[in-house]
């Protein structure tokens, strides 16, 4: 039975990135799960619930050691430096974190302490003989089945696996095989998306080996309790990270006033290479120290660059913070939002980015509002008609569409769907324009069918205002340029935004936009892009 028997309850929700590793400055890898995180804690926070999203540095082991001892400075001087990079580029892509974990604050050193001594009072530690091969660039050993015939890690392909043959603590992975695979049986969303969850059955279905947890020769690290000649090993250290971040602020540092309130977590947010940790290792070491399991792991795909997988070796890296520095947070929010299927990888090609962009956000949904408020000014003196949307034919097509979306699009957050969210947020802007054609207002106009124009130019804006509404998560600053044109005094970067209380409680729904209010001109609130001289390579 588990001593610490908590829920989550329905108004809450907690959500981790990885802790990023400091051996280099953060990339555009790192940026991906950051933005898709943010976007999952904003739109749970517009929803109503009550949200914890948790990121932060994994500072470490055997690698940061060797790169400060290159670099020339002590390790912790290294971790700041690079700590406050992440911390920077989290500002530039406007991400809303509530926790920034570092495994090298004092009340980490607490906490790994005291759930090492509960796995190890299951009597799940032991120490032995290491032999295998071993890559520093993983900080793991490898089986030979993972390696390639000549012996390079399949993920840093341009290292090859060393072999060493030491003394290792190690924790009894092998005893949770059967209930792992329960796990995964009787939760089957508890890894997603389905082909990661493939990949993790077909591994533990080859047999798990218990694995190392400590280092020998190692000084950057917290040492095994009552063995300081080994270290403890970075990956059982790190995960741990998660739950030292639920401390609140000068609390003491224990595993109970840790997992009081936002514990289990919601969902972990990673990419692929990390799956093992997260989905096979983290949760064994969980029933290990009898506590609740996370409710799921999504383990998301790479990203390539002009088809291409990136690398310093291929030259072909792609800088976040320059990217970030020439389109803004919310042109690189909305380009990886909408062209990669969350889950699967995908391309960034900076042609093709400027394409999206000035099509979208600059043509049809910029376009559109400017067009709209233009016609309101011009044939309405600039305020907006005495029109319900419940005034709106139900037959109309606009109306039809966004009923349609009304009832879709949350469902598409919620499971992660974030491409089919722009694509409805897109689809409805297209049928305005279109509309627009069809219905010329302003032949109407020069007819005198006075409340006819009305009735377009409502449909038109209430149609801008929920598409924006639709993307606040994913561009909250467009979305708010937007709000602020129709007439609302609303932010959708304020973190404590809670739309289903008060007066608006209806903005989830087409039809809810105010009445006999004074708009002001138009402003573009996109500039469109110039296609571009391009960006300089990492």
């Amino acid at each position: 039975m588990n001593s610490f028997n908590n829920s989550i309850s329905k108004t809450t929700f907690s959500l981790t990135t990885p802790l990023y590793y400091v051996n280099g400055l953060p990339h555009i890898g790192s940026a991906y799960t950051t933005m898709i995180a943010d976007v999952i804690a904003r739109w749970q926070r517009l929803s109503g619930n009550e949200v914890l999203f948790v990121t932060g540095t994994d500072e470490h082991g055997q690698k940061i050691q060797g790169t400060a001892e290159d670099s020339g400075v002590a390790p912790q001087e290294h971790c700041d430096r690079i700590a406050d990079s992440f911390s920077d580029l989290w500002a530039k892509l406007n991400i809303q974190y509530d926790r920034f974990s570092r495994t090298t604050a004092k009340n980490h050193g607490v906490i790994v302490k005291e759930f090492f001594e509960r796995v190890y009072a299951q009597n799940d530690i032991y120490l032995d003989q290491q032999q295998g091969w071993y890559c520093v660039a993983c900080e793991e050993f490898k089986e030979k089945r993972e390696l390639s015939e000549d012996g390079y890690c399949p993920i840093h392909t341009n290292l090859k696996a060393e072999w060493r043959d030491e003394q290792n603590y190690f924790f009894r992975l092998s005893r949770y095989q059967s209930a792992l695979e329960k796990l995964y049986q009787s939760n089957p969303d508890f890894i997603q998306p389905e082909t990661r969850r493939n990949e993790v059955l077909n591994f533990v279905k080859q047999g798990l080996q218990d694995f190392s947890i400590s280092r020998i020769n190692v000084s950057w690290g917290f040492p095994i309790p009552n063995d300081p000649s080994h270290t403890i090993y970075v990956w059982f250290d790190a995960l741990l990270g998660y739950i030292t971040a639920l401390l609140e602020e000068n609390e003491e540092p224990t595993l109970e006033n840790a997992l009081k309130k936002w514990y289990p977590f919601n969902l972990h947010l990673i990419g692929k290479d990390i799956l093992r940790f997260h989905a096979v290792y983290w949760p064994a070491m969980l029933m290990s120290a009898n506590l609740p399991l996370p409710h799921q792991v999504f383990g998301h795909g790479f990203l390539t660059k002009d088809g291409h997988k990136m690398g310093k070796t291929l030259g072909n890296t792609l800088d976040p913070f320059i990217l970030l520095d020439k389109y803004g947070s919310d042109a690189v929010r909305y380009y990886f939002l909408k062209e990669i299927e969350f889950g699967k990888d995908g391309d960034f090609n900076e042609t093709r980015f400027v394409n999206i962009l000035n099509a979208d956000l600059a043509n049809d949904l910029g376009n559109l509002l400017n067009r709209s408020l233009g016609m309101l000014n011009k044939y309405c003196g600039g305020i907006l008609p005495p029109i319900l949307g419940k005034n709106i034919p139900d037959e109309n097509t606009v109306k039809q569409i966004a009923n349609v979306i009304t009832y879709r699009f949350p469902e598409s957050y919620k499971s992660y769907k974030f491409d089919l969210v722009c694509e409805d947020a897109l689809s409805l802007v297209r049928s305005c324009n279109k509309f627009i054609d069809d219905s010329a207002p302003w032949s109407l106009y020069k007819k005198g069918e006075q409340k006819e124009v009305e009735k377009i130019l409502y449909i038109l804006l209430e149609s801008v205002r929920f598409s924006a509404f639709i993307l606040a998560p994913i561009i909250p600053n467009i979305s708010n340029k937007i709000y602020n044109q129709l007439g609302y005094n609303l932010d959708f970067n304020q973190k404590d935004l809670d739309l289903k209380k008060g007066t608006d409680k209806n903005h989830f729904e087409w039809g809810i936009l105010p009445l006999n209010q004074n708009l002001p001109k138009p402003n573009p609130v996109f500039i469109k892009l110039e296609l571009p001289n391009l960006i300089d390579k990492g």
